[in-house]
């Protein structure tokens, strides 16, 4: 199940609708991370924290060696949270490639659609800044905790993305709740996506198309599938 998902997602991405998705988001992506080294740099350039100048460019050196280091850490939050208004075309996009006989989904309100990213974004970024001391100091173990972690957290960000198009919020949580494992499995494998260099440019991208593959592989799962709220 897990691994047919994961290859119809990168599979998506020959779509010309998903191409566009991921050259936008992308370009606002990278525009956001510059404004924020430029930003960094600028204040290191021009702010003097020590009266002796080799230990000044050493400050300048490990700030932005910080930088770099929680930009990499942050980039499933941020990004995600940058191409959350673009990934329903990618659900949509790939419910009309391998899902046509699927009813239009349910309306959704922009107050729950932004209200569920920022809260779970906001979460992301909170725990992963109090795993911050452990990911630095405990090498081998961090990767380790960085894919436990992010995993039940973009499992859950991503299942409740794809969920709510088609469910309320309450048969969501139940369904998140009945397979949680699966979820949690599935965030494993998003979270290491995003730590890999260049494909996690587009991981959010793959991250939604594999996210509803396994939802709907879910919703057929028996006795008791999953009740589709009406639209």
């Amino acid at each position: 199940m897990m691994l047919t998902a994961f290859c119809r997602a990168f599979y998506a991405l020959s779509q010309p609708t998903l191409r566009r998705v991921v050259a936008l988001s992308l370009a606002l992506a990278v525009l956001t991370f510059a404004l924020l080294w430029v930003a960094v740099g600028s204040v290191l350039y021009n702010t003097a924290f020590f009266e002796w100048r080799p230990l000044n460019w050493l400050a300048d050196l490990m700030g932005g060696l910080a930088v770099v280091a929680l930009s990499w850490l942050f980039f499933p939050a941020v990004v995600t949270l940058i191409m959350s208004l673009f990934l329903e075309r990618v659900a949509a996009a790939v419910e009309a490639l391998d899902y046509p006989e699927n009813s239009p989904p349910r309306r959704q309100s922009i107050r729950e659609i932004l209200g569920a990213m920022l809260r779970l974004t906001a979460l992301t970024l909170l725990l992963n800044l109090l795993a911050l001391p452990a990911y630095l100091l405990l090498p081998g173990i961090n990767l380790f905790l960085f894919l436990v972690l992010n995993g039940y957290l973009l499992g859950r960000e991503y299942f409740e993305m794809v969920a709510l198009r088609r469910l309320d919020a309450a048969a969501t949580r139940a369904a998140r709740n009945r397979f949680g494992l699966r979820v949690f499995l599935g965030g494993v494998v998003i979270a290491a996506l995003f730590a890999l260099p260049l494909v996690n440019l587009v991981a959010p991208v793959i991250a939604t198309a594999f996210m509803l593959h396994l939802f709907e592989a879910l919703s057929r799962v028996g006795p008791h599938p999953l009740t589709r709220s009406a639209v």
